[in-house]
């Protein structure tokens, strides 16, 4: 008997980074900072709790709307014209959980066999096994690491070929803490324009960004509402990671495609949870932007740690949730230094190279898992580690 199908075989190895290594000193009940795992810290926002309660309570428990609830779609609508400048309507929202199952249904709609992705490198690697079990073929074009990671057309053009069909970006960006500017999206929509391309883009980082710094959504740009699938999520801005909320946003001809593919793999959401998600649009605001202040003061605490080492270069991320140093100058591959740090100090960083070769000779840092008196203990091992 043949197992399992080949599609699992000759997909990528499922890889969860440093964290699978972290689990050993886990078990042995060893003091774990988690600087690795891309979570907020944060509680749910109290409202939006809540409302997901009251919906039980009014008995909300039953089959619903195939394509999310139709006054959450309405609210995400409204949402997305005021936000990210998007005249969407409701019909053009779909609701799924999370950005991961999102970016799924997309993949599996728009891609056939040997049909070619485009990844701006470093990339996020959860992507991967997605578009590889949608029968596409990874392509990575690499970011300008001299001039900060930013988009490099001549990278990404070389690469168009009569196979390709979509570029993939996250933007705000995983995990350089890029927010890509109005010019860099214009290079990305020209291409995808010229060469008849489609565009996924996560951004799930909308409401994250820093000191001036304002994501766009490239669909808002002219000729890429056609063909721009927009994903975002509840995860990171309203700290509902674990609440598994997200939504597909793209013109009305492609959804039902999409929907052929969520109707028949979960059917719809969770019912009860949509109310806690309409709560969070529509209810009070504050706690996007208390979340956000702690946010950047973290980040301030972990980028100048860092930058106060010698021989690690930090700069300050535009948005995200996440450094990425250079530690290039230690003159070690990046997944020997995560490794001795966590076995050294127990601390968990990311080996840079896990997203891409482009990312070698950096960590990645999630400063907004812990809290700050604990990123304050991490620092300060970091510090002995890397001064010693």
């Amino acid at each position: 008997m043949k197992w399992p199908a080949d599609r699992i075989t000759q997909s990528s190895p499922k890889s969860f980074g440093m964290y699978e290594k972290a689990m050993e000193y886990m078990a042995q009940g060893k003091d774990v900072i988690h600087l690795e795992v891309g979570r907020p810290n944060f509680d749910t926002p109290l409202h939006i709790k809540e409302a997901a309660k009251k919906a039980l309570d009014d008995g909300i428990v039953h089959y619903g709307e195939f394509p999310g609830d139709s006054k959450l779609r309405e609210a995400l609508s409204g949402k997305l014209k005021s936000l990210n400048k998007l005249d969407v309507s409701p019909d053009e929202v779909l609701v799924t959980n999370g950005l991961t199952h999102a970016a799924y249904a997309v993949f599996m709609a728009a891609l056939d066999e040997g049909d070619e992705v485009i990844l701006l490198e470093p990339y996020y690697p959860q992507h991967i096994n997605k578009i590889e079990l949608s029968g596409g073929k990874i392509i990575t074009a690499p970011l300008d690491r001299e001039n900060g990671f930013q988009v490099d057309r001549t990278a990404i053009e070389s690469r168009i070929t009569e196979k390709t069909r979509m570029i993939c970006i996250v933007n705000p960006a995983n995990p350089t803490g890029r927010v890509f500017s109005l010019d860099e999206l214009k290079i990305i929509a020209d291409l995808a324009i010229e060469h008849d391309l489609l565009v996924i883009s996560d951004e799930v980082y909308e409401q994250i960004t820093y000191d001036g710094h304002q994501h766009i959504s490239i669909a808002s740009l002219p000729g890429m509402w056609e063909r721009t699938f927009s994903c975002f999520a509840y995860t990171k801005a309203f700290a509902m990671d674990g609440w598994r909320l997200g939504y597909v946003v793209c013109k009305k001809e492609f959804m039902p495609a999409l929907l052929k593919i969520t109707v028949n793999d979960v059917a719809h959401v969770n019912v009860f949870i949509q109310a806690g998600a309409y709560a969070a649009i529509t209810g009070p605001q504050d706690c996007l932007a208390e979340m956000l202040q702690e946010d950047a003061r973290r980040r301030d605490l972990v980028c100048r740690r860092l930058n106060e080492i010698k021989g690690i270069v930090c700069p300050s991320p535009q948005g995200t949730i996440y450094a990425f140093p250079d530690v290039s100058a230690i003159g070690k591959p990046s997944l020997q230094i995560a490794e001795e740090i966590l076995a050294e100090t127990y601390v968990v960083t990311e080996d840079g190279a896990f997203y891409g070769s482009t990312g070698e000779g950096h960590l990645r840092i999630c400063f907004g898992a812990e809290p700050y008196e604990r990123l304050e203990q991490a620092m300060d091992r970091l510090q002995e580690y890397f001064e010693k």
